[in-house]
């Protein structure tokens, strides 16, 4: 009688009992990996945060700098000649039917495919050469901070294994440019203000924006902006017509 209470069948099957194991532990390994990823984004905001801080100090100083260059050479009588611009952003205003090849051939390598397409240009002799070529088909000028920081943040879009993605996220920007110490919007809009070294990647990274036509519409097209049209070169005042367009 002894022997057989000793050999009763446990309550729960052992089957049972293992599958219960199994899951408890795969349970216990999920709470683990969502605590660590917690503990990770709470470092990156944190970083995020200082690295934008940091940026906002370096566009102030930038910017009291040249007023204070302006106001020391107006005290000594002479004028303050301003660094030449870096940066231009380019804006296709026209069609190209009936246009020689080498003008379609330069709207493409500007990736400017489409009418209102706009792209950011690293300005050097030889991006200027190709500007002048399709100048009566672009409107280009040097943009400020607000503009870019407008344009990135409300048209940015990724090239995400070619396919155009909105940067909703700070993950998708990481993943991609991560590599190069680039990790979040912010990140994104100082590497193109400031032309800086890994300027060309975060371009080519960033889809070729797609603006609305211009709120009041254009003047006229085919003739240059110093001559009360749209084309060519505006300067700063590419900064209304993005307002306009954005």
């Amino acid at each position: 009688m002894a022997e057989k209470e000793a050999k009763k069948v446990p309550s729960v099957p052992e089957s049972l009992l293992k599958k219960r194991q199994a899951y408890a532990a795969i349970k216990a390994k999920r709470q683990k990996k969502i605590l660590a990823i917690k503990r990770f984004r709470k470092t990156q905001r944190k970083l995020i945060y200082a690295r934008a801080q940091a940026y906002h100090k370096e566009y102030r100083h930038m910017y009291r700098q040249e007023i204070r260059m302006a106001r020391m050479a107006r005290k000594a009588g002479n004028y303050y000649v301003p660094a030449e611009p870096k940066l231009a952003f380019v804006i296709r205003i026209r069609g190209t039917n009936g246009v020689s090849p080498k003008v379609r051939k330069v709207l493409q390598l500007l990736r400017l495919r489409q009418i209102f397409n706009g792209t950011f240009v690293k300005l050097n002799k030889a991006s200027i050469n190709m500007l002048r070529i399709v100048e009566p088909y672009i409107a280009w000028g040097y943009p400020n901070l607000k503009s870019v920081h407008e344009l990135i943040y409300k048209r940015g879009y990724g090239k995400i294994n070619k396919q155009r993605i909105a940067l909703t996220d700070n993950s998708l920007i990481e993943k991609r440019l991560g590599k190069f110490g680039i990790i979040c919007m912010e990140d994104v809009i100082h590497e193109i203000y400031t032309v800086g070294k890994n300027f060309k990647v975060v371009n080519n990274f960033l889809w070729p924006f797609k603006l609305s036509s211009p709120r009041g519409g254009m003047k006229k097209k085919t003739i240059h902006f110093v001559e009360g049209g749209d084309a060519g070169n505006r300067e700063d005042q590419i900064n209304r017509l993005i307002r306009r367009m954005n």
